[in-house]
């Protein structure tokens, strides 16, 4: 079947979502493990990504963990510096399927104020035909029911949808439902399914 439209993630596919990264450079790697040890950060985050707000959700999880408010306080304060860099080159592919014709569609499990932060410092963000976002959808991947939103607002057949996704969890949803998929371990492979789809040229997919 062929491809009529991509849908990319964002998070580790467009950009670095890398919190432990972050905080080992700021506290130690020791010191670090011991907090998402002690404190369920992405158990937050996610609760954020299905609708309540960012920094509320980081102040109670600070109050709730007095030993540890300066650090939890980071991930509202420097949740930018966690999200990055831009993987450019998934960047360009975005772009260049966009001037091909080919819509292009984001699916993302993202916050609503940290989406909004996000956009200003990546322009790119803005660039997608459709985006899906689970705070404003107040329902997350991998949950069957946004990939039946989806499938009920982008007006594409389940068949004809690429996904490119990081985790095997939300490609293997997006499969179960019909959808073509590709689990994305870096732009270079990306591009060479793009390609492969007759989607991009292998110039242009650079």
């Amino acid at each position: 079947m062929p491809v009529s439209a991509v849908i990319f993630d964002i998070g580790n596919v467009l950009i670095e979502w890398n919190p432990e990264r972050f905080y080992d450079a700021e506290i130690g790697r020791e010191r670090r493990e011991q907090l998402f040890a002690e404190v369920d950060l992405h158990g937050m985050n996610d609760r954020v990504d299905r609708g309540e707000t960012f920094r509320d959700m980081v102040m109670e999880t600070a109050e709730a963990n007095p030993d540890w408010t300066a650090e939890i306080t980071l991930w509202h304060d420097r949740w930018i510096e966690m999200a990055q860099p831009a993987i450019d080159h998934s960047v360009r592919l975005l772009r260049a399927l966009r001037a091909g014709g080919v819509p292009v569609f984001a699916l993302s499990n993202f916050g609503i104020q940290s989406f909004e932060l996000g956009e200003s410092h990546y322009p790119f963000l803005a660039e997608f035909d459709r985006r899906y976002i689970s705070g404003h959808m107040k329902m997350a991947k991998p949950d069957p029911e946004i990939y039946a939103a989806v499938e009920d607002d982008c007006g594409v057949a389940p068949a004809e949808l690429l996904f490119a996704d990081d985790r095997s969890d939300n490609i293997a949803m997006a499969k179960s439902r019909g959808w073509q998929t590709h689990l994305f371990e870096g732009p270079e492979g990306l591009a060479k399914r793009l390609v492969t789809e007759g989607l991009l040229t292998e110039d242009k997919a650079r």
